[in-house]
């Protein structure tokens, strides 16, 4: 049975399955002979996604989507934080075994990785002050202006490909961009619309507001959705995790978890 997930799902995606080390490249050995490990790379600064508590525990939609899906393929899931800009490469040097990230599939990452079906789906929007005109924040309206986003992500590719008439400026975490967003360094910040959604009902965020129409569009550029990135190659457990997406869709799990975060679906 692979990776525990239940015939229906499994056995119509592949028709065996390898042993677990071979199929996830695990560099040690599962804590017991029966135990069977996932490692999950995440980052911790993208709330409300990904986050560290308090207590130092990550937390978010994200943890909670890979928890389930864990216990759909009847594995331990191992979370490891780690920075954005690094992400992808500690993924190929084994570090973890999959990214649970809110990593938007592109063209481009998928040159580095594979990637599962979606797991959610929200729009790229800007925010600016209240009451500064930007008439639809296009390149012709914004040219001229600094524009920020975080970097490494789809919204950075989109201000340093489109956005060719206007100042870009990358930051490692979306924090960093807010704070110079908020100290005027940068006029508007290209961000994940649910992501800032929450800071903008902060103290903080409380003097802008969402410019310019949501986008979805181009997909060579924000992508197909949100998946699940592995090792190229690594058909196994992304069929594994594929398969216990739809599970969790089915059953009511996905539907449960998405209203703790969020009053409406992101599927």
């Amino acid at each position: 049975m692979l990776f525990g997930i239940r015939p229906t799902f499994a056995l119509r995606l592949v028709a065996a399955a390898a042993t677990f080390a071979v199929a996830v490249g695990l560099g040690a050995a599962p804590a017991s002979a029966d135990e069977k490990v996932v490692r999950i790379g995440t980052e911790g600064a993208y709330p409300p996604f990904n986050e560290v508590d308090a207590d130092g525990n990550l937390k978010g939609f994200d943890i909670d989507i890979a928890k389930a899906l864990c216990e759909k393929m009847e594995v331990k899931c191992e979370f490891v934080a780690q920075d954005w800009d690094g992400i992808i490469p500690a993924l190929q040097a084994k570090k973890y075994d999959a990214i649970v990230a809110s990593m938007s599939i592109t063209e481009e990452r998928k040159k580095q990785v594979d990637f599962t079906d979606k797991y959610y789906n929200t729009p790229t929007q800007f925010i600016a002050a209240k009451g500064m005109d930007v008439g639809e924040a296009t390149a012709a309206d914004l040219a001229g202006k600094t524009l920020g986003a975080q970097s490494s992500t789809i919204q950075a590719d989109m201000l340093e490909k489109v956005y060719t008439d206007s100042t870009v400026k990358l930051y490692g975490t979306v924090d960093e961009l807010y704070a110079d967003l908020s100290s005027g360094r940068v006029d508007a910040a290209l961000v994940d619309k649910l992501v800032s959604d929450e800071w903008l009902k902060t103290e903080a965020g409380a003097g802008y507001e969402f410019v310019g129409p949501p986008m979805f569009e181009p997909k060579e550029i924000l992508g197909e959705g949100v998946g699940i990135a592995v090792r190229k190659g690594d058909d196994e457990l992304r069929l594994a995790f594929n398969a216990a997406i739809k599970a969790i869709l089915e059953d009511g799990t996905y539907e449960k978890i998405n209203a703790e975060y969020f009053p409406f679906s992101i599927y």
